[in-house]
């Protein structure tokens, strides 16, 4: 066959460049707030100080109910919890804690939220953050997320740093570091 030892040359491969990368979210390890919240009702059973309060806590879908009969005993099982918490390592910013409220038969109750993931608001602040800080990086919000890039893994280094820094409302988490 004439030409058959041809070949085609379509010059050089062209090699995709991928910035280096990171997500910032905010997370709570739900297996953690399990744990937790068994260990403090499991304290709150066998006190002393709860014996005859009825006091139950409660792990729910997205939140952490606390009830009991009395309103101080309330603040105390909510105090316990927080213990738990902390020892489990989840972080207190994590859980929105509620207002304290009477239900029927005199008892009291607290629905504390848990806060998974970044809301809009809160995404926009941490972006705005991040393109105040003056570094060549880029910060897009992808849903409950940011993602931040940048050409050099320093710059990506340093706003981890002022992310740490920065004092924020909310547990955050670097995940997904690509370079």
């Amino acid at each position: 066959m004439p030409g058959a030892d041809r070949t085609r040359s379509f010059g050089p491969v062209a090699e995709e460049t991928v910035m280096p990368s990171f997500d910032v979210v905010s997370q709570v390890d739900v297996q953690e707030v399990r744990n937790a919240v068994d260990q403090a009702s499991r304290e709150v059973g066998t006190r002393y100080d709860f014996k005859d309060t009825d006091t139950k806590i409660t792990l729910g879908a997205s939140d952490v109910t606390v009830e009991s009969s009395t309103e101080d005993r309330l603040k105390a099982a909510q105090e316990v919890l927080k213990e738990k918490l902390v020892r489990r390592k989840v972080s207190l910013k994590s859980v929105a804690w509620g207002n304290l409220q009477q239900v029927g038969g005199g008892r009291y109750r607290a629905v504390n939220g848990l806060n998974q993931g970044l809301d809009a608001e809160s995404a926009r602040e941490i972006s705005k953050h991040i393109r105040e800080s003056g570094l060549k990086v880029q910060a897009s919000i992808n849903g409950d997320l940011v993602r931040v890039s940048g050409k050099k893994r320093d710059d990506l280094q340093d706003v981890i740093e002022s992310l740490r820094t920065l004092d924020y409302k909310l547990p955050l988490q670097y995940i997904n570091y690509r370079e």
